[in-house]
């Protein structure tokens, strides 16, 4: 199994990874195809499939903030089972960041990633795949150190219409040898990150705003619970 990185909507892997994206999320969560062209080539976006036989199989997006000294995980799809495409798609991931860690401050404090909460709604099925069930997704990331942020989170949709897409956390795994010893994020940190990730949805709705401002209003860091 191969893992390649898309750069470009016209790169064939493109419009497999999208169908399958399609197919596991909730219209709210994909953008439009078009719309693909300018992250694909933004250098600081790594979009990576993995390739089984000529399909694509699984797929991950990331990126990694060198002034910020975080990183952020978009997106992972496991599309079949038995495979091992989810090893494979971690460890190329977090190899592929140490090295733009290195390139850059050398300092990573640690990785956002948003996670559907499972106990707050079931409507989605995420297209029937088992590995995406939101209840095994939930305890993959637990595995790998990540933990939810203690705050009612919300965000922007991603078709820009305003929409707040709920039913989800915010969550943060640590960078560092006792990375379990870290309690708490600070709240700059939090809210640097969300505004330049979400800088590039317009329209954002007001409840975004709100928990922007309460997060700033905040004296103590925001605490890490278990997921």
């Amino acid at each position: 199994m191969d893992y390649i990185r898309i750069t470009g909507i016209n790169d064939p892997y493109f419009r497999q990874m999208h169908d399958l994206m399609k197919l596991v999320f909730p219209p709210e969560e994909v953008l439009e195809f078009e719309q693909w062209a300018g992250p694909l080539s933004d250098p600081g976006i790594r979009v990576f499939v993995a390739v089984h036989e000529g399909e694509v199989v699984g797929a991950t997006e990331y990126r990694y903030y060198d002034d910020m000294q975080v990183a952020m995980t978009d997106f992972t799809i496991i599309g079949r089972e038995g495979l091992g495409i989810g090893p494979l798609l971690v460890r190329n991931r977090m190899e592929d960041i140490l090295r733009l860690v290195q390139a850059g401050s050398g300092v990573l404090h640690g990785m956002f990633a948003e996670i559907y909460n499972p106990y707050l709604t079931q409507d989605y099925n995420f297209g029937g795949v088992k590995p995406m069930d939101p209840f095994v997704r939930r305890e993959v990331l637990s595995h790998l150190g990540f933990r939810k942020l203690d705050i009612d989170y919300v965000h922007p949709s991603w078709h820009n219409d305003g929409t707040a897409v709920q039913a989800l956390d915010l969550c943060f795994m640590p960078y560092r040898e006792d990375a379990f010893a870290v309690e708490s994020v600070p709240t700059g940190r939090i809210t640097n990150f969300l505004e330049r990730y979400y800088a590039v949805l317009p329209n954002k709705p007001q409840q975004w705003y709100d928990m922007i401002e309460q997060l700033k209003r905040m004296r103590e860091p925001v605490r890490l619970l278990p997921l």
